[in-house]
């Protein structure tokens, strides 16, 4: 089981929730992140409401849960065709996000919902749990495997990162080809700045030490 697996993976078969979560998905642009557009997929695929309920038993946050879980998975797959080791940090966390978002473009209104959905007050922790799990299944497929302090704000940092760029994609019109240059754009930048905070230390470090010995000079001389 993965990191802070979500509850489909320990309840019902997957599959089953995958089938469920792809047609619910077409509903939410109609019906929004809710009860109705999960009934109703429930009845397209021929589930009474007793199975629908035992599916997701835990309501719109398991689907959500799910949702997050089945765009990992996706992203993941994706990923598998490109050579890691070949590319800079940098360049593996952008590819990843991108991935992500171009996974879920189909769904992008579907997205949009679940945004709003969990801007709804007592979704915070929710919000924050599922940006947290994405982002440590990027840093793990990136070659991370730090346990110390630098794991959780790795993870912290790319968490924010990774959900402005969502709110940014949401904004965003793709250009004639579809894609959406801009958000890339915009991914690249935020990636630039975190990997600026990161290297805030090492240049602290580095001018404390030429300080201390230009000191020493002086009390040499």
């Amino acid at each position: 089981m993965t990191e802070n697996a979500p509850a489909s993976e320990t309840g019902l078969d997957r599959d089953m929730q995958d089938r469920l979560l792809m047609v619910f998905l077409e509903h939410v642009p109609f019906d929004g992140w809710s009860r109705v557009a999960l009934q109703a997929a429930g009845r397209e695929l021929g589930y009474d409401a007793a199975t629908i309920g035992l599916v997701f038993d835990g309501g719109m946050r398991q689907v959500a849960e799910h949702f997050a879980d089945w765009s990992d998975r996706r992203m993941l797959a994706e990923l598998e065709q490109i050579d890691v080791g070949a590319l800079k940090i940098r360049d593996r966390i952008h590819t990843a996000v991108k991935v992500r978002l171009q996974i879920n473009t189909p769904h992008r209104e579907a997205v949009r919902r679940l945004a709003s959905f969990l801007a709804l007050p007592g979704h915070a922790v929710l919000t924050a749990r599922l940006a947290w799990r994405s982002s440590s299944v990027i840093w793990y497929w990136s070659g991370d495997r730090s346990a110390d302090w630098n794991h959780y704000s790795k993870r912290g940092l790319l968490a924010s990162v990774y959900t402005s760029t969502i709110l940014y994609w949401l904004a965003d019109e793709a250009d004639e080809t579809g894609d959406y240059p801009q958000t890339w754009d915009f991914l690249s930048r935020r990636i630039g700045d975190v990997l600026r905070i990161f290297g805030l230390p090492a240049r602290i470090k580095k001018s404390l030490s030429r300080r201390a010995s230009l000191n020493m000079k002086r009390n040499l001389c």
